[in-house]
């Protein structure tokens, strides 16, 4: 065999094994697979079922306690990625837990016409939640009538 070729062999198998123990040391982390749906405290006072249905295909999954955790949130990196989004989307406000103060959530309808959220990654994954121009349109209105910052009409 060419000793070019032969090098060239050895390197990959040393580039692919060194690749599958990176992988494998990464399913080591325990962060990111104690997947947990804690109970649904209370919900805001939805303007419309339709507005709740939408915000439960594009924006439960994140921001509430019904989380649906799909098979790849089981498997490092991923799990990593979407044990982080649900923290941070959970934080910035939780349809689920709505006695607590959502300083943020008054901003929902602009974040779906902004075409922030949800974000494209999620989108992706998730094709239910890639919303027609007419389902973001009746959502952030829906959002902005349902969360509208205390004191505004």
């Amino acid at each position: 065999m060419n000793p070019r070729v032969r090098r060239f062999l050895r390197g990959l198998l040393v580039a692919v094994t060194g690749t599958g123990a990176l992988f494998g040391a990464m399913q080591l982390v325990p962060y990111g697979r104690a997947h947990s749906n804690p109970p649904v405290v209370a919900e805001p006072k939805w303007d419309s079922p339709r507005t709740r249905e939408l915000a439960v295909r594009a924006c439960f999954d994140c921001h509430s306690n019904e989380t649906k955790w799909p098979t790849y949130a089981k498997v490092a990196p991923l799990s990593w990625v979407v044990q982080r989004d649900v923290n941070a989307g959970r934080e910035v406000f939780n349809f689920s837990e709505w006695h607590r103060p959502h300083d943020l959530a008054h901003y929902s309808g602009l974040s779906v016409r902004s075409h922030g959220m949800p974000p494209p990654q999620y989108r992706l994954a998730h094709p239910e939640a890639d919303l027609t121009d007419e389902e973001k349109h009746d959502l952030a209105r829906g959002l902005d009538a349902t969360l509208k910052k205390p004191g505004q009409r």
